[in-house]
C-alpha cells in the first residue's frame, strides 16, 4: 500500500475508499473492520428487509453504482455479481469478487463438479435431474444411499440439502416425494450425490486474478441447528478452522484449479468443502466467495490489516497474509425464526431487540445483522442471524473455551447457539492424521 509523508517525516498509511456492495447485508463485519483500520468505507445492501443491517457502524450508500468510479476498490460479497465484476476489472478498477465462470462454479453443481473433474479432481459419483419423476424412477432402479442437493437459486435455501440415512434409497424416495409436492416450482434443477463416509473438512485460500496468495484455511463447518449435528441446515451455525503453509487436501483439490481462476480474473477467497476419508478426498461443492461466518472467524486469526491485504489482492500483489498459529473457533449467535423466513415471528420476538453486554468488551465480537442505535446495538434485518464469537488458542479446546466465554457477556432475548462447535475435533483430527492429511 502506498504511504504518505507526515509533517514530522514519518510515514503514515494512506487512506483508501472501500465500497462493500450486498444482496444481503452479510459482509457488514469486514467493513467495519476495513473502516476501524482508518479507510474511507461506504456499504450498499439491494434486499429491503436487510437494508438497516450495520446502520451506525459504517456509511451506506442507496446506488453502489454511482459510487464505484470514486473509489479505491469495489468488494463484491456473493456469487450473481460475476458478471459487474467483470465489467469493472475492464475498466481498470481494482476489484475482490467474482467472476461469471467462478459464479457458476457455485450455482451451477454439475458444471462446478464437470469442471474439477476436467482437472484430475477426484469426484463422487453423482446425477443431475430437472423432473422429480425421474429421480424417483432412478432410485428405485438403483437403491442405494444419497444426498439431494439443489442447485441454482434453490440452493440457498439450505433446509431443502437432505443426507439420506437409509442404505436402500426409501428415505431420498420419501424426500424426493415431498419436495416435489411442496417445492416443484422453486426447485428446477437438482443433484443426487451417491453418499461417501468421512472426515467433512473444507480447503480454502485467497487468490489475486493470477496465482493463489497467502496461507492455506483448513476449516470444520457445523451446519445443523442443534448440537450433535441434529436438525435442519442451517447453512452454518459455526466453524472450527487453522491456518497451514501447505496441505495434501489442497494439493489434491483447489491447487488443480488454478489456471482456470486466472483465466477468469477471480481475486477473493475461494473453498471446496471435501469428504475425507482412507481411500481419497471427495469434493462436494464450491464456495467462490467469501464464507460466512468463516470470514469473521478468520478475522480472528489473521494478523495483518484487511485493507491492505484487499487492496494488494486486487492488484494482483503477492501480499503477506499474517496468521496466528494454533485454531479458531466461531459460534453463531441467532433469534427466531432463524434458520427459517417468517417475517411475522421476526416482528413478534426479535424486532429491534437490544443487545446487552453485561462488561464493555467487545473483543471476539463480530456483526451480523445488527445495527448502532443512540449508542446501543440492536438487532436489524429479519434473519435473526446476529452475531458471531470467535475465540483463538493453541489448542483446539482453548479456542473453544474463549468464544464461549465471549457468549457469556452477551444477552439477547430468546438468543441461542450451539455449544459444541469445535469439540468434534478430537475424532476429526486423529482421522485425518492417521489418514496423512494434516
Amino acid at each position: 500500500m502506498n504511504n504518505v509523508k507526515s509533517g514530522n517525516g514519518q510515514s503514515e498509511k494512506q487512506k483508501l475508499k472501500f465500497l462493500f456492495v450486498s444482496f444481503e447485508g452479510l459482509i457488514g463485519d469486514l467493513a467495519w473492520q476495513v473502516k476501524k483500520e482508518g479507510h474511507y468505507v461506504k456499504y450498499y445492501i439491494r434486499d429491503k428487509t436487510e437494508k438497516d443491517v450495520c446502520d451506525g457502524f459504517v456509511d451506506k450508500c442507496e446506488d453502489w453504482k454511482n459510487e464505484a468510479d470514486s473509489s479505491d476498490i469495489v468488494v463484491f460479497d456473493d456469487v450473481g455479481f460475476g458478471d459487474e465484476a467483470e465489467r469493472l476489472r475492464k475498466q481498470g478498477k481494482f476489484i475482490i469478487g467474482g467472476s461469471v465462470y467462478t459464479d457458476k462454479l457455485e450455482d451451477d453443481r454439475q458444471f462446478g463438479q464437470e469442471e474439477m473433474k476436467s482437472v484430475g479432481i477426484n469426484i463422487i459419483p453423482n446425477w443431475n435431474f430437472t423432473d422429480f419423476d425421474e429421480a424417483i424412477k432412478f432410485i428405485k432402479a438403483n437403491p442405494d444411499r444419497y444426498v439431494i442437493k439443489p442447485s441454482g437459486k434453490a440452493q440457498n435455501e439450505k433446509e431443502l440439502l437432505f443426507v439420506g440415512q437409509e442404505e436402500d434409497g426409501i428415505d431420498i424416495l420419501e424426500m424426493l416425494e415431498r419436495y416435489k409436492k411442496n417445492w416443484g416450482k422453486k426447485i428446477k434443477e437438482f443433484q443426487l450425490q451417491k453418499y461417501v463416509s468421512g472426515v467433512e473438512v473444507a480447503v480454502g485460500a485467497f487468490f489475486n486474478g493470477e496465482d493463489f496468495v497467502g496461507q492455506i484455511n483448513i476449516n470444520f463447518e457445523h451446519k445443523k441447528l442443534f448440537p450433535g449435528d441434529i436438525g435442519p441446515n442451517t447453512g452454518e451455525l459455526g466453524t472450527s478452522l487453522f491456518w497451514v503453509n501447505e496441505s495434501p487436501i489442497f494439493d489434491a483439490t483447489l491447487a488443480k484449479m488454478k489456471e482456470k481462476l486466472a483465466a477468469s480474473g477471480y481475486a477473493g477467497y475461494i473453498d471446496i468443502n471435501c469428504i475425507v476419508n482412507a481411500r481419497g478426498i471427495y469434493p462436494l461443492e464450491w464456495t467462490s466467495r467469501f464464507g460466512f461466518p468463516t470470514i469473521s472467524i478468520q478475522m480472528e486469526g489473521v494478523l495483518s490489516e484487511w485493507g491492505e491485504f484487499l487492496y494488494k489482492l486486487a492488484k494482483k500483489e503477492r501480499p503477506e497474509l499474517k496468521t496466528k498459529r494454533g485454531f479458531q473457533v466461531g459460534v453463531v449467535v441467532a433469534v427466531p425464526p432463524f434458520p427459517f423466513k417468517d417475517p411475522d415471528a421476526f416482528r413478534k420476538y426479535s424486532e429491534d431487540a437490544t443487545i446487552i453486554f453485561k462488561k464493555p468488551n467487545y473483543e471476539g465480537v463480530h456483526l451480523c445483522n445488527v445495527k448502532l442505535v443512540e449508542g446501543d446495538w440492536r438487532l436489524a434485518g429479519q434473519s435473526g442471524y446476529v452475531l458471531i464469537t470467535t475465540g483463538s488458542g493453541s489448542t483446539m479446546d482453548e479456542a473453544r473455551q474463549q468464544a464461549y466465554n465471549r457468549i457469556k457477556n452477551i444477552i439477547i432475548p430468546n438468543m441461542f447457539y450451539r455449544t459444541d462447535i469445535g469439540e468434534r475435533w478430537h475424532q476429526d483430527g486423529d482421522r485425518l492424521q492417521t489418514w496423512g492429511y494434516l
